[in-house]
């Protein structure tokens, strides 16, 4: 059986994400480190037309594959190098089915070129707070990163979206 985007934004009740794309909590840690959650996991689905803005979590985010077309994870660490990576299945072609994307990374993802969609999971930890999650606009990136703007150009704001 062939399920497409839409089957698992019903099915897992994904909700529209400010970042882009569709999630939904999977699990949030019961235990606590200070006052913090151990760690957070979500669903997070992107069509082929969208994209997960640049942003940036003061945690580690883990991202694992689950269904659809590769995954492109942008990745601008902290010494400013840009770093791509593939999130998938076809190992022989260069895609892993996890990636580590550290803290204080600035990142984002989009469906692999000619894909349809990308259903992902993401754990944070220590957890996802959205105190710690910073979303930036193209203007922001290209003054701290100017070698980088035809990909911030793609994968960042023009301008940010108004909070919900």
């Amino acid at each position: 059986m062939m399920r497409d985007a839409s089957y698992y934004i019903k099915n897992l009740g994904l909700e529209p994400h400010s970042e882009g794309g569709y999630f939904q909590s999977s699990y949030t840690s019961k235990n606590h480190s200070g006052n913090k959650k151990l760690y957070t996991s979500i669903y997070f689905l992107l069509g082929a037309a969208d994209v997960s803005h640049f942003h940036r979590l003061k945690s580690d985010e883990l991202w694992y594959f689950h269904d659809g077309s590769s995954l492109l994870v942008h990745v601008i660490d902290e010494k400013g190098n840009y770093v791509e990576h593939k999130l998938g299945l076809n190992i022989e072609n260069g895609e892993v089915p996890q990636v580590l994307v550290p803290k204080n990374t600035i990142f984002g993802s989009s469906v692999n070129e000619g894909g349809a969609f990308s259903l992902v999971g993401c754990m944070v930890a220590p957890g996802f707070e959205y105190e710690d999650f910073e979303l930036f606009t193209q203007k922001e990136l290209i003054h701290d990163y100017p070698q980088h703007k035809e990909i911030i150009c793609k994968m960042a704001y023009e301008i940010l979206p108004e909070s919900e």
